[in-house]
């Protein structure tokens, strides 16, 4: 089985990026007022802010700052975009706009410059196969993590090198926060109300932001390997993070069948017999890449050899559990259940510190796919 065949919306051809011209009429605004959201009176206050956010539940339970007109119109006016301009389309049929973007962005923190980067964030998990609105309301703890390529990567201060994932002190993580604000205020998820999930998941908080240390990968960057040179964004709906360990390890073989292995869980969604079908992504640290690339230079390679070790033996599940597998047909030949239907549905990224040992694997909520967007840059406007 293979996801093209369910999913043929997955063959489409990478969008181009765009240039933008510069359209903004600065902080002190247009003559034509186009901020279209309710005005709100409230006290700018941290603490009584914050309790009127949480109030109309614009919150996340942290420290949000005031976004004021001013602030708003500021973040604009340092870049290129109409604030009218819509971005996509939500769950709930919510058009999601630059106005929206830039609000959430502002309580959040994220500096004016992450703009076009959250545009490409939303457009990629507003695509119709991320589908948004499984991933929001299910009873799961997912959420959509990202990794970012290119030169953007140094323009935001992303991490890629040690601690990417959580505990580095940059405004990428007020970034990743302004994704999930967007999640909860303009596509509406909110625990118990639309969202059914049953524990959540400390990265609906800020989420997972961290580029890809392509200066130390042997293979191409991910976001080329799907269709998309210098800056992008990936989307991946994730349970969360799993940690591999491997201190004994020497050879390629043996630390992608250690990596492989440790993915394949009986009760991780990739073999949920309400999931058909899923990816995985994992991140392989630097100086296990430089050893693993020496020996298998194609990508290709280390993704076949992940996904023959990401497999059970079918007699491994439970009676009732065996035989909802068999009814999707996920029980091959040789009697195993492997985590994604092909080896190319295991997506690798090289990131991390140098202190190898570790690989992180991220499981799929289950038939949401990732996306891979260009993130635009802006060019200087026509003086004509």
């Amino acid at each position: 089985m293979s996801i093209d065949l369910i999913r043929p919306a997955s063959n489409r051809a990478a969008p181009a990026p765009r240039p933008l011209i510069s359209r903004d009429c600065g902080p002190e605004g247009c003559e034509v007022d186009w901020l279209a959201s309710r005005r709100h009176d409230a006290e700018l206050d941290i603490e009584s802010f914050n309790d009127f956010a949480l109030e109309k539940g614009w919150g996340d339970g942290l420290p949000l700052v005031p976004p004021t007109e001013l602030r708003v119109r500021t973040f604009l006016a340092a870049n290129d975009r109409y604030p009218d301009e819509v971005i996509a389309t939500l769950p709930g049929a919510v058009e999601c706009t630059v106005e929206k973007i830039v609000i959430n962005a502002v309580m959040a923190g994220a500096p004016a410059a992450s703009l076009e980067l959250l545009i490409a964030a939303v457009t990629s998990v507003a695509d119709p196969d991320f589908e948004l609105y499984g991933v929001n309301t299910t009873t799961a703890p997912v959420y959509p993590a990202f990794v970012v390529n290119g030169p953007v990567r140094d323009r935001l201060d992303i991490p890629y090198g040690y601690g990417c994932f959580g505990g580095v002190a940059t405004k990428a993580v007020a970034i990743g926060r302004a994704m999930r604000l967007i999640m909860r205020n303009v596509a509406g998820q909110v625990a118990g109300g639309t969202s059914q999930t049953t524990f959540g998941n400390p990265g609906r908080i800020a989420g997972v932001l961290t580029g890809e240390w392509e200066e130390r990968s042997p293979w191409a960057p991910l976001g080329e390997r799907r269709g998309v040179s210098g800056d992008a964004v990936t989307s991946f709906g994730t349970m969360g993070t799993v940690n591999v360990i491997d201190s004994t390890s020497h050879s390629a073989g043996d630390f992608l069948e250690m990596t492989g292995k440790s993915m394949a869980y009986p009760g991780c969604n990739g073999f949920s017999g309400l999931v058909p079908f899923g990816e995985m992504m994992i991140a392989i640290n630097p100086i296990w890449a430089d050893i693993i690339g020496k020996e298998m230079p194609n990508i290709e390679d280390v993704q076949e050899c992940l996904w023959r070790f990401a497999s059970l033996d079918a007699g491994h599940f439970q009676k009732l559990h065996r035989e909802e597998l068999e009814k999707q047909d996920r029980v091959r030949a040789d009697g195993r259940v492997y985590l994604t239907p092909e080896p190319k549905d295991m997506l690798v990224f090289v990131a991390g510190g140098l202190g190898g040992l570790h690989a992180t694997g991220f499981h799929t909520f289950g038939t949401s796919l990732s996306q891979t967007k260009p993130i635009a840059s802006a060019v200087p406007a026509d003086p004509a």
